[in-house]
């Protein structure tokens, strides 16, 4: 394997010039698709290689479960500096395990807290909560589908929007609004920004792609909203809005109007044309090449992986004594 083990820990670097340039050239749903799949793929690399180095320093410890033979020089000498990083990546993967259940666990019990919190609530699309708070976000569904109101309202996915905002938006803000939220639901940008979260856990290389894909959605049910009502300058001045007056969602998992992060730049695009919309930037653009450098980056380290995960079977598997 060589040093090609260590790569894929360190290739997210070659996606930070595109999390820039895709926020600001490209469609934000293109720019969150994309921005997602780099992230999830890399993350899963660095992982794989990170889990195989840890068996090296695995084996090395006095007492450990898995058989004698992999801690034998042949298998150590597979990876380079095995008494250093072989026993460093152990607390380094434990901790990733531990950040990515904590992230999962914190996002589900949210989740199910606020479908339980709206079960006593008339079963339509859009839950007003009569709160002095203002705020609004989009609920994604919790996937549970039997029998009670609780059953049957997380099942779906809702707006949740209280009255203390509504009191601060006019009419046309008010649809602006929704039509954000609902545009949020449809795409399941919950799914992305979870993503993301999982990914920038795994590899903190990969936090430059979290806060694009952040923003990216926000941008994409901008513009969606935009759409669905025939206004920009609706939406933009919607957004300002709540942004003075709304303290956010409850977490950076779930999509709202008001999430944070550079509302003027949101306002600002709103205010000026459309996207335009492209599967895939221009190549000989400054996206374009950061979006190639960064697949190229993706593919070397999904190779390396791969390369890496194979060799250390066929090492490990010639070094077991039948």
């Amino acid at each position: 394997m060589g040093v090609f083990v260590f790569l894929p820990l360190i290739l997210p670097l070659t996606a930070w010039p595109v999390a820039r340039l895709a926020e600001q050239h490209l469609h934000p749903r293109t720019a969150t698709r994309l921005l997602t799949v780099l992230a999830v793929v890399l993350a899963l690399c660095s992982t794989v290689c990170l889990a195989l180095v840890m068996v090296v320093g695995t084996a090395q410890l006095p007492g450990n479960p898995l058989p004698d033979g992999w801690s034998d020089p042949e298998v150590r000498a597979a990876v380079p500096y095995d008494e250093i990083v072989g026993k460093a990546a152990i607390p380094a993967l434990c901790a990733v395990v531990v950040a990515c259940a904590r992230t999962m666990r914190r996002h589900g019990r949210v989740r199910r807290r606020a479908h339980l919190a709206l079960a006593g609530l008339r079963g339509t699309e859009v839950a007003v909560l009569p709160d002095a708070v203002p705020y609004a976000y989009a609920l994604p569904p919790g996937g549970r589908r039997g029998g009670g109101l609780a059953g049957r309202g997380a099942g779906r996915g809702r707006v949740v929007v209280t009255t203390a905002l509504l009191d601060r938006l006019g009419p046309a803000e008010r649809r602006a609004l929704f039509a954000h939220e609902r545009a949020h639901l449809a795409a399941r940008h919950d799914r992305f920004l979870l993503a993301v979260q999982l990914a920038a856990r795994a590899n903190p290389f990969l936090r430059p792609l979290r806060t694009a894909v952040a923003y990216t959605a926000e941008r994409w049910a901008d513009e969606e909203a935009a759409r669905t009502i025939g206004s920009r300058r609706t939406v933009a001045r919607a957004i300002g809005t709540a942004a003075l007056v709304s303290r956010g969602t409850p977490l950076p998992t779930l999509a709202g109007l008001a999430a944070p992060g550079p509302v003027p730049r949101r306002v600002a695009a709103l205010l000026g044309p459309a996207p335009a919309v492209h599967d895939w930037p221009p190549v000989f653009t400054a996206v374009g090449l950061a979006a190639w450098g960064a697949a190229a980056g993706t593919a070397v380290s999904a190779m390396s992986s791969a390369n890496a995960a194979v060799t250390m079977v066929l090492i490990l598997h010639a070094a077991t004594p039948l």
